[in-house]
Order: C-alpha cells, then structure tokens, then sequence
C-alpha cells in the first residue's frame, strides 16, 4: 500500500497546488512530501509537476497520470466493497453530488432508509449546480450525481430521468394565491426572487422569457432556495423552484402553485454515473433505491438500473 500512498499523496497536491499546502493537508513535512514525488517522478521516468513561483501544476504527463489514480482509487474502493459483500457486512462508501433540491427532504429520507438496511455504509454528499456536479463525476470525487439539468450528457451514463414540474412560491397572502389559472407572465408581475444561470431552474425559466415579451428582472438573485423561500415572506414577491425541494404538504406559511408546462418546461432529474464507471456494491444499489423512489414520486412504472 506504499504506492498507493504516495499516488493520494500526489492527488492531494494537485488539488492543494502546492507542495507546502499539501504536506499540512496531509499531515507530513513539505520536504519529505517533496522527495516522495521527486522519488516517484525518477521510478515513473518522467516529472509530473511543472514547479512554478508560489506552486505547481500538473504537465501533461501529469494529467494523464491524475486520470490513472483516480481510476484507480475508484476501483479500489469498488473492491474493498465487493470483499466486504461477500462477507455479508455490507460495508462502503457513496459519494454522490446533488443539487440542493435534494437536500433538504428527499436525499435525508433515502440515506437513512439505506442505513437502516446496511449500517455499515457511509455517505458523503456535496451539494453541487449541474455543471459543478458533471466535473466530480469526471474527477471520481462522487460516484453517483443527482442533478436537474444536466449539461454534457453525452459524457455519462443515465441511469434515470423523471421530469419535474417548476413551482411557484409565494407567502400565503401573496395576490396571486386565489388566482384560479396561474401563468408565468403573472409571477413576473409581481416582484421575483431567482436563483443564477448556472441553476437548472433558472435555465428553463430564461428558456421561457425567451419567447415571451416579458423578460426576468428579478429583484433579488440567490444561489440558496432557502433564502428565497424566506424572502418571499417578506415582500410580495414569487420564487421558483422543483416539487421535490419543497414541503408541499406541512408548510403554512407558504403556497406553492405549479405553473402549466406550456409556460415553463418541466426539469429534468437526470440521475447519473461516469461512462463506464464500475460502481462499487454499496454506490449501485444506493443508485437503485434513488431510482425506485424517484419513480415512485413520479408515479412511472420502475425503470431501476441494472
């Protein structure tokens, strides 16, 4: 495992850029951190790090071999699960990224229902905007990703899509709230809170402006949908945002109105893995449950990934 060592050791000063910053991250002096990479790049034949004032980057060689470890940290996790199965211990670890409508109901409720079946397996999850979540399934930072509106699909493999309707979310006395009929163009009337353009949500709403005479102008612009849900209580204003983000049933202070998908196209959650990516036990049958539930919620026959 000696090797193995120095290649995370490695990977944490790509990330770090910089040997100093990395030795402290990992807990060694920078000059014996230093001489293992200097070590490695004589056995390896060649150097990997252009040594620059204030850091270093990756040269080509370098990112050919970033590429190589993290497949191979990846496969190894996916064996230590699969040793671990066999065992009947149903030991791992699931990383995945999510956008943060997931966050607060849906992905709590699906990793406790797992744990409760397999106690032994940990999570981390990192709540990511699509394009964020696409670049850490192509580093092997997640094995899974859960995202609405992906961008590059072409560069994974789906393992499901459901589509969600986009919300409107306004406080109890907002105006709009007895209107029969809600239409986009009367929640831009209306003072509007918005997330930014890397957010799937806010690219089917400028997909909808587009062909209207309308266009967005929101008053405030946040990345955080709690902070719009709070907003709105504040002013009259009219957020946005996907059924599966919000508490439709137990929220009083809130009304949530689904707008027609003639007005706004209803967002894609696209759950997803890197193209030919071996999951390890625990990240396939996580991948499973996520499927089952989600077709679930969408009332669609079961389409789980094999």
């Amino acid at each position: 495992m000696k090797h193995l060592q120095t290649l995370k050791l490695i990977d944490a000063v790509n990330k770090a850029g910089s040997i100093r910053k990395a030795a402290e991250d990992m807990h060694i002096t920078s000059s014996a951190l230093n001489r293992r990479i200097l070590g490695f790049e004589e056995e390896f034949g060649a150097p990997i790090f252009e040594r620059l004032h204030g850091g270093v980057r990756l040269n080509p060689a370098g990112e050919l071999l970033i590429e190589h470890i993290r497949g191979q940290m990846a496969d190894l996790e996916r064996v230590r699960s699969q040793v671990a199965d066999l065992s009947g211990l149903r030991r791992g670890h699931v990383s995945i990224a999510c956008s943060q409508a997931l966050q607060p109901y849906f992905m709590p409720v699906q990793i406790a229902d797992y744990r409760a079946e397999h106690p032994g397996v940990s999570f981390s999850v990192q709540v990511r905007d699509r394009e964020a979540a696409e670049e850490d399934l192509r580093a092997f930072q997640s094995d899974l990703a859960l995202v609405f509106e992906p961008v590059h699909l072409g560069d994974f493999d789906v393992l499901l899509s459901v589509e969600q309707p986009v919300f409107a979310v306004m406080a109890k006395d907002h105006p709009l709230v007895g209107k029969r009929d809600l239409r986009l163009r009367d929640c831009l009337s209306f003072p509007h809170v918005v997330p930014p353009k890397r957010i799937g949500i806010r690219f089917l709403l400028d997909l909808a402006v587009s062909r209207m005479s309308q266009k967005l102008e929101p008053i405030a612009e946040a990345d955080s949908f709690e902070f719009m849900r709070h907003y709105v209580q504040h002013e009259q204003a009219v957020g946005f945002q996907f059924p599966i983000g919000l508490n439709l049933a137990a929220d009083d202070r809130l009304v949530f109105r689904p707008l027609p998908k003639s007005d706004v196209t209803y967002g894609n959650l696209t759950l997803m893995q890197m193209k030919g990516r071996t999951l390890s036990v625990a990240s396939a049958r996580f991948a499973n449950q996520l499927a089952a539930a989600l077709n679930d919620r969408a009332g669609a026959p079961d389409q789980v990934p094999d």
